[in-house]
């Protein structure tokens, strides 16, 4: 099953895009012998500025055709690890080729495409910025392969 990550805004080199991609690498060599992997990153930019519906559509292109549709949202369920591991693996048992992360910009996601998600995950209540969500989401899919790989990474 691959991993996309789809979301609003260009992450730049820097601390966060550094974590992003060692917590990736991390995932693609621990998924792979799981059947998870490899993870990719689309991002878009609404370079005209025409706010969450115009995202959107720039999102719903990057979603590979029929992916599972996860979106990133404070209105969603919040999960521990080891409940999120389960739910990865589900999704990889059930034989879904691709699972969409979408990760909204700084208005979040437009209502039209929440409803259209499988499944909406939160990070708690607080509201985080876009750009974290992303490290976050990246280290929570590595401890997700590495808790189904039992791998000690992961302690309760």
């Amino acid at each position: 099953m691959r991993v996309h990550i789809c979301a609003v805004g260009r992450l730049r080199g820097g601390a966060e895009r550094d974590l992003i991609d060692d917590y990736l690498t991390r995932f693609d060599r621990t998924g792979r012998a799981l059947g998870l992997g490899l993870a990719n990153i689309h991002e878009v930019e609404d370079k005209k500025g025409g706010g969450m519906s115009a995202e959107a559509n720039l999102l719903e292109r990057a979603i590979p055709k029929g992916a599972l549709i996860c979106t990133l949202d404070e209105r969603g369920k919040v999960m521990s690890s080891p409940d999120f591991a389960k739910l990865l693996g589900r999704w990889r048992d059930e034989g879904r080729g691709d699972v969409a992360f979408v990760i909204g910009g700084a208005d979040g996601i437009d209502p039209v495409l929440r409803t259209q998600a499988d499944f909406s995950l939160s990070f708690g209540k607080m509201v985080w910025p876009h750009m974290l969500v992303r490290v976050m989401l990246a280290e929570q899919i590595y401890r997700a392969a590495s808790i189904l790989a039992g791998s000690p990474y992961h302690r309760t």
